[in-house]
């Protein structure tokens, strides 16, 4: 679960009109400067040996600032914490009792984390990404981004809205793995705490460096 923490800034339910999904994302990354709500993260493994492929689901809540900060406490089935606050990602396991703190630059290259909290405009995105409009399913308008860097973990991300909704964000790894991330309740532009934004280790927790 750890690969999609950070793609997970991923990304934020802007409300925005447009014919299709790249005036959907253009909008995004030019008006949203923050907002939170609250997401369903289904993750898929590749099936093995004739076996039914294993399937987990988390939910919990979601908060970003443009540029580059952003906030997932997922609720359940576990506890989990992931902050990046300019500077480092920081992932608080609370079962483990364990902090895993990360340069933040570092670990997010070409990640959804990147395409939708980080960059500061689409110009910005292209030069990460290829982006395009892709075909309409399930109701949803898509922008599919393939990260331009082949080394990194994710294959293919694909941006979905709803009408003027940001609705759903479909991550591919390349080891066949799939994450969706659908979102509701979100609210852009609002008041976001700056606190919401720090972290600190919790006493007695084991802080691992990468």
């Amino acid at each position: 679960m750890k690969r999609f923490f950070t793609m997970m800034a991923l990304a934020t339910c802007a409300q925005f009109a447009s014919a299709d999904g790249m005036q959907s994302l253009e909008g995004f990354m030019k008006s949203a400067k923050n907002g939170r709500a609250d997401f369903t993260q289904t993750v898929t493994a590749p099936a093995k040996d004739g076996q039914q492929p294993k399937v987990k689901t988390s939910t919990g809540n979601f908060e970003f600032q443009r540029p580059g900060k952003f906030r997932f406490d997922y609720k359940k089935p576990f506890e989990q914490t992931i902050v990046a606050d300019g500077k480092n990602l920081w992932l608080f396991d609370v079962d483990l009792n364990q902090v895993t703190q990360r340069a933040q630059d570092q670990a997010l290259g070409s990640t959804p984390a990147a395409l939708l909290a980080s960059a500061p405009d689409l110009t910005a995105l292209k030069a990460d990404f290829s982006l395009s409009s892709a075909p309409d399913q399930d109701g949803q308008q898509w922008v599919l981004a393939e990260p331009k860097a082949k080394d990194g973990q994710i294959k293919t991300v694909r941006v979905g809205f709803v009408g003027e909704q940001l609705a759903t964000l479909d991550i591919v790894d390349n080891f066949g793995q799939r994450s969706v991330l659908k979102f509701g309740n979100m609210q852009v532009n609002g008041q976001v705490a700056a606190a919401t934004f720090q972290f600190k280790p919790p006493a007695g927790a084991d802080v691992v460096k990468q």
